[in-house]
């Protein structure tokens, strides 16, 4: 049996969940989310994120009760998955997400006063975080540090296919058909997809004027199979570049520490 885990609304802190639920308002505390999976006792779980972030060390703690967990763990974007609710997603050994859903990624902030030596240690540690939070975003995709902190930076906003194109998300919900996607070196001597779709949607005919099968076709080109296949090698070791392509301190300062929007 599968079971169900809902991370909604903010993420907060442990003993600030008590206060949301007076309210019967939704909201995700570390504890909350450790309690469930407690009580999956190893089953497979599904876990159903709507949440526009929030605590940084709360959305860590939750990531890594998540990845330590010992039984299959899905993530699942409804909505949005913002922030530090962004870094939760990460967990899923697979993720998904719906085709109306959206991830943002960006900068740790916080509110802090004091004078220049107090601004430059909150900036100081502001970098520390972030290096922290895109450890999780780098074990998912598969990018660089580097080019994770500049998406960052710029507060990035992903769309399904976009997630998907980066290599946040492993599949988009209800397609009928997969979006796949696909890296080929210059080595590579994959055939172009619409020549396979051309192939499979094609209308030719044989004398009969019957459409001719996958067996007729292979026999009609099987004595080019040698020259295509050099002439697919010999113009992608003339490309120089890689080639991707996609289809279809528990103190004041960290309690205020924030992934906001």
């Amino acid at each position: 049996m599968t079971v169900k885990i809902d991370v909604k609304g903010p993420i907060i802190s442990n003993d600030e969940q008590w206060i949301y639920d007076l309210f019967e308002m939704d909201a995700t505390s570390p504890n909350k989310v450790s309690q469930m999976l407690a009580d999956a006792n190893g089953q497979d779980v599904v876990v159903s994120i709507s949440s526009e972030g929030g605590y940084v060390e709360s959305g860590s703690q939750i990531y890594t009760d998540l990845k330590s967990y010992e039984g299959q763990v899905t993530t699942e974007i409804k909505s949005l998955a913002a922030s530090a609710a962004s870094v939760i997603a990460m967990a899923g050994d697979k993720i998904r997400i719906s085709p109306t859903a959206q991830i943002m990624i960006h900068n740790a902030s916080m509110g802090t006063q004091g004078d220049h030596r107090s601004m430059e240690q909150a900036s100081d540690l502001l970098k520390v975080i972030d290096r922290s939070i895109v450890n999780a975003y780098v074990i998912k995709t598969g990018k660089a540090e580097e080019e994770l902190l500049s998406m960052m930076a710029k507060e990035t906003w992903m769309n399904a296919q976009d997630a998907l194109e980066h290599g946040f998300v492993d599949e988009i919900m209800f397609m009928d058909k997969a979006l796949r996607v696909t890296a080929s070196s210059y080595k590579s001597i994959m055939l172009p997809q619409q020549v396979i779709n051309n192939l499979r949607n094609s209308g030719i005919k044989n004398e009969k004027k019957q459409v001719l099968s996958k067996e007729d076709i292979k026999e009609m080109f099987a004595e080019f199979k040698t020259e295509i296949l050099n002439e697919l090698h010999n113009n992608q070791s003339n490309k120089s570049e890689p080639e991707i392509s996609s289809q279809p301190v528990k103190n004041s300062v960290i309690a205020n520490l924030f992934l906001n929007l």
